[in-house]
This record gives C-alpha cells, sequence and structure tokens, in this order.
C-alpha cells in the first residue's frame, strides 16, 4: 500500500534529483459526493502525488484560499484544476464561461496549478465558442499555465446523435496547443485512445484515466475494469519519456461505504503507477491485453 510517508519521500527525492516524470493525480470529482476535504485527505493516505480540484458546486472548490488550507494541511500539491465547464457546474460563480475561464487560470496561477482543464464550448454558447481557441491561446500565453481542451463526445440516444459542443468535441479535429485526454470519454466516443495519443502527439498534456465500455453513458470506471486500452495508453507515454499529469478521475458515488471507494482509489492508483513503470516493455503489454480480454468476458 501507499502510504503518505512514501509518497513525501518520493517527491523529496524527485525534487533533489531533478528527475522528470509523470505524477499520478487524484481528481476531487473521484469522491462525490463526499466533499472536497475527503480527496484531500484520500490522496495523502493512499500516496498520490497530488490533486486534481474540480470547480463545482462545493464552495471550498470556488475559493483559493480554503484550497490552499487543505493542500497544506494535507501536504498535497494542487497540480491542476478544472474549469467550471460542465452543465452541473453552469451557476459557479458569476458571468459567462469566457470570464470563467480566465478565473480559473488566475487561480491555477495563485495555488501554482500548472494545468487548467477546459471543455469546449457547448452549441447553444456560440459567442464563447467563437472566441475560444484564440481565448486558451492568449490565457497560456499571459499565465504560463497549460490551458488543456479535453475531448468529449457526442451525446447519442437512441438512433439519434446530437452535436453538443462547438466547434466540436474532438480536439483531433482542431488545433488547440495542448490538449486533455479522457479514457473515458473515448468509451462513449467509440475511439481508439492508444491511436489519439499517437494523433495528438506533442499536443497530449494531461491524461485523465478511467475506463469504460463503449455505452452512451459516460462512467469512468476504474481503469481495468472497462474496454479501453488504459494499460498500452500508459506504456506508450512512459514509453517516449512523457512527463504529463495521470489524473485518477473514477466515479465512486455507487461505492456501498467507505472502504470500497478507498479501494477503488488504491486500486486506481496502483495501476497507473504499475503500467507507468512498464513503458513499453512487452511482458507488461502481453499482461495487460490477457487483463483486458478476461474483462471483456465479465
Amino acid at each position: 500500500m501507499f502510504g503518505r510517508a512514501a509518497a513525501a519521500a518520493e517527491r523529496a527525492l524527485d525534487a533533489a534529483s531533478g528527475e522528470l516524470r509523470s505524477h499520478v493525480t487524484l481528481s476531487t470529482a473521484s469522491v462525490y459526493p463526499e466533499r472536497t476535504e475527503y480527496a484531500f485527505r484520500a490522496a495523502a493516505d493512499l500516496g498520490y502525488d497530488g490533486v486534481e480540484v474540480m470547480i463545482w458546486g462545493d464552495e471550498s472548490t470556488q475559493d483559493a484560499t480554503a484550497l490552499q488550507e487543505l493542500s497544506d494541511r494535507y501536504s498535497m500539491p494542487i497540480r491542476s484544476l478544472h474549469a467550471p465547464t460542465l452543465l452541473v457546474s453552469q451557476r459557479v460563480w458569476k458571468g459567462g464561461p469566457a470570464p470563467k475561464l480566465t478565473r480559473t487560470a488566475d487561480m491555477a496561477v495563485e495555488l501554482g496549478a500548472h494545468t487548467v482543464v477546459v471543455h469546449p464550448p457547448f452549441r447553444w454558447q456560440k459567442k464563447y465558442a467563437g472566441g475560444f481557441q484564440q481565448q486558451v491561446e492568449d490565457l497560456a500565453r499571459l499565465t504560463d499555465v497549460t490551458i488543456a481542451v479535453e475531448n468529449m463526445y457526442p451525446w447519442r440516444g437512441g438512433k439519434r446523435e446530437v452535436v453538443a459542443y462547438l466547434p466540436g468535441w474532438d480536439p483531433s479535429e482542431h488545433g488547440y496547443e495542448s490538449v486533455t485526454l479522457d479514457l473515458s470519454h473515448t468509451a462513449v466516443a467509440q475511439q481508439d485512445a492508444l491511436e489519439l495519443v499517437h494523433v495528438f502527439g506533442g499536443r497530449l498534456k494531461h491524461v485523465h484515466l478511467a475506463d469504460g465500455v463503449g455505452n452512451v453513458l459516460d462512467e469512468h470506471r476504474v481503469p481495468g475494469r472497462g474496454t479501453q486500452k488504459c494499460a498500452e495508453v500508459l506504456h506508450e507515454l512512459s514509453g517516449r519519456g512523457w512527463t504529463g499529469d495521470v489524473v485518477v478521475e473514477i466515479g465512486t458515488r455507487k461505492a456501498k461505504d467507505d472502504a470500497e471507494r478507498m479501494g477503488d482509489l488504491q486500486e486506481s492508483l496502483e495501476f497507473a503507477r504499475e503500467h507507468l513503470a512498464c513503458g513499453s516493455d512487452d511482458a507488461c503489454t502481453r499482461t495487460s491485453t490477457e487483463a483486458a480480454t478476461v474483462g471483456e468476458g465479465t
């Protein structure tokens, strides 16, 4: 089991050696409906390298001072923020989506977070969508924060498919400088996540690690419990010396108790660490392929 002391020692060793590596962090969304402090405490106890804060209805996520206090209390760095651009966070802060994105970038600077994750605009946000790519580029240049646009998916119902995002849900079709790859979203979109790693190339700066089985639901399963190439993606990133953050973003709202939730968070962390350590090792690849085959039969 990864403990708080082990994680602290590892971070100190990285700092002393100047080693560049991927960090495995925990999204606060992974503990919903628990509060933000629960995520910081869980990340510390399990040995995560830091936290990604989803800015939404929990007021502590909207306040840099409150977040810094949590970071200090649990010795957990806030490495990234997720802008309040989800349907469930439309009422967070006043004003439109463009000012909210700017405010998130400013908060990232204040907290020392390196990355802001943002969804592409919804199709009804036409004014925001018209200036979105330029705003993303300007904020990255002015703040030195990576603004990483996340891959989404078409909304499906029966045989109908709704285009819900402008200029589109797939960042591979647009010229964003930095992108986030979410493996639960690739499942819904029925895309090959490993292929997207190659398509994104050097633009891939951030990963949301989760799993899915390719239906219409954005499931955010524990990695290894779906059909996505989670292990292979991590092998590829490690093999190329990629140094972005791998953020565990799973759904635990159906966990029957605290022990089950913590078990899922630990399993996800161990999965990420194990497969990032593999690089392009053939034995690791064979093992992960066999595990995926078994998972498809369950």
